[in-house]
């Protein structure tokens, strides 16, 4: 039945109540199939909504975001998945399909972040892809649709209390979005700005190609940032974002954290690591955080002992040497920024964890001195013309 008005349980915390979502006009897009909804569930769900949304409209392919406060830790279309990535992801020996594969890519970018994520699904949910909910730590879930078998998953999930939001696949806003702030209303156009292949034209370095598998990976790229709190870098390669460095107030420092990130995500698919020899009983979101643990430097005595506590024998940690020599591997990775990129320290990092290509707005007062960094490292690089802040 529509409504225009969905109670929730509490705002952004828990003594933030009452708390409700509502319209002004006509009915609410969204509806509750399970479970209670807070003031965060919503905000992850509507964004993620949208962002799924767009990577399926420019690329035609199902896609997938898992979502934490506000930012997506990972968004992914649907490629089918290498026996590495299964590996890597936990999903080896699970039913896969393209929606499915969608979400473990998405949930796969940065494991420990999605950890207690709202998941954002394209397409109407089949039973592998709530299969793969199901098992996971996850708070809820927002689609177009589900079939009637994934549904009953999905509600016997968290005790019958995991929340599952159907969203109109047809809905579309107004131009115009508000906001309140301190008793201040804000108002403005609602940015239905796309990350369409045509933003790449303006190609500004010597080297000019872009393959079909890289534009694929930089709209995927644009698309996530655009839905991430600003300032913020994002990685993609191989149809998903591999690191998003959300929410800093310098571009070196997310470009610093998108690539560790990333770094991150290729040294899980390393043969020590998917090597480690887990003891019973360690689930799959211990085992997030104890590979995360054994890929830092300088544990101290406590965190030594909590690795230990989680393998049945823990090996030499990779030194330096062996991560580069592993990561040296990692190439052809997509990079875009939602602002202008104003110092060449970011290309400099970037180069580090295997970007070949670059999507930016341009507009800085040393495009030339960032032209010319991308032009050392044999870099392509296009000037979108289009800013993506997002707060």
């Amino acid at each position: 039945m529509a409504q225009n008005e969905i109670a929730l349980r509490y705002g952004f915390n828990p003594h933030q109540r009452p708390a409700r979502v509502y319209v002004k006009n006509g009915s609410l897009p969204v509806r509750v199939l399970n479970g209670a909804p807070g003031y965060i569930n919503m905000l992850d769900a509507l964004n993620g909504w949208q962002l799924v949304k767009e990577l399926k409209l420019i690329l035609n392919l199902p896609a997938a975001a898992s979502f934490k406060h506000v930012s997506p830790a990972g968004a992914a279309v649907g490629l089918p998945l290498n026996d590495t990535l299964k590996k890597a992801y936990f999903v080896d020996g699970m039913e896969e399909s393209p929606l499915m594969a969608a979400y473990a890519r998405a949930r796969g970018a940065d494991r420990v972040s999605s950890y207690g994520d709202f998941a954002a699904l394209s397409d109407r949910v089949d039973v592998p892809t709530a299969r793969l909910i199901n098992r996971e730590v996850s708070d809820g879930v927002i689609a177009t649709g589900y079939e009637k078998a994934a549904l009953d998953i999905l509600k016997s999930k968290k005790g019958g209390k995991y929340l599952v939001l159907e969203i109109d696949p047809d809905y579309v806003p107004g131009e115009v979005e508000t906001r309140e702030v301190f008793g201040v209303q804000f108002e403005q156009r609602r940015n239905t700005a796309l990350a369409t292949p045509d933003i790449l034209k303006n190609i500004v370095t010597r080297k000019k190609e872009l393959p079909p598998a890289v534009i694929r990976d930089l709209v995927v790229a644009t698309a996530t940032i655009k839905y991430t709190q600003s300032n913020t870098i994002g990685f993609a390669v191989d149809g998903q974002a591999i690191g998003v460095g959300a929410g800093q107030q310098s571009r070196i420092h997310c470009t610093r954290l998108a690539a560790d990130k990333a770094n991150c995500w290729f040294l899980r698919q390393h043969p020590v690591v998917l090597g480690l020899r887990w003891r019973d009983g360690v689930g799959r979101a211990e085992r997030n955080n104890a590979i995360d643990l054994y890929l830092q430097e300088r544990l101290n005595d406590f965190e030594k002992k909590n690795l230990a506590g989680a393998l049945e024998k823990v090996p030499p940690q990779l030194n330096w040497e062996e991560k580069r020599g592993w990561l040296n591997g990692l190439k052809g990775v997509s990079l875009s920024s939602d602002g202008m990129i104003p110092f060449r320290d970011t290309i400099d990092r970037a180069y580090q964890s295997g970007v070949g290509y670059v999507a930016q707005p341009g507009g800085s007062i040393r495009d030339d001195d960032v032209i010319k960094a991308c032009d050392d490292y044999g870099m392509v690089m296009a000037f979108t013309g289009l800013r993506l802040f997002h707060h």
